[in-house]
């Protein structure tokens, strides 16, 4: 008798470690939303194309992140909203993060584009120490 597969098993997900911030490469932001829905992990997505700074950019993730009024809008301040908070309103299934079109820019370069993958990086570690999956996945414009 065949045994059913669980969810994990059945996800484009299954080869991607549950605490990971990578490069998007061949998936497709539709495949990882759907991803999301069947693992029942949260899906959060930004799009920064239009952004040109840190500032825009801490902008765009907050609105599309639907961060609280009250955010910071600095890099600790998008890590706080991202671990403790979330952690303390209850247990969290997983989460699935898109940042697309992260802008390369004279005011939003190398080190700033590694400044916010860092950030992300120590999100994924935190929710890995709690055993929740954190999937980061992204893409330079």
């Amino acid at each position: 008798m065949d045994t059913p597969l669980r969810k994990d098993q059945e996800s484009p997900l299954r080869g991607v470690r549950a605490n990971i911030v990578q490069s998007i490469r061949a998936f497709r932001v539709q495949d990882l939303q759907d991803a999301a829905a069947t693992l029942g992990h949260h899906f959060l997505y930004a799009n920064l194309a239009h952004a040109q700074s840190k500032q825009d950019v801490l902008d765009l993730i907050a609105q599309q992140f639907t961060f609280p009024s009250h955010f910071g809008k600095n890099f600790d301040a998008l890590s706080d909203c991202l671990t403790d908070p979330l952690h303390k309103s209850g247990p969290q299934p997983g989460f699935i993060v898109v940042l697309e079109q992260i802008p390369a820019t004279a005011k939003f370069d190398k080190e700033a584009r590694e400044q916010l993958l860092d950030v992300f990086r120590d999100v994924a570690d935190y929710w890995g120490d709690r055993k929740i999956p954190f999937r980061c996945f992204y893409s330079f414009l």
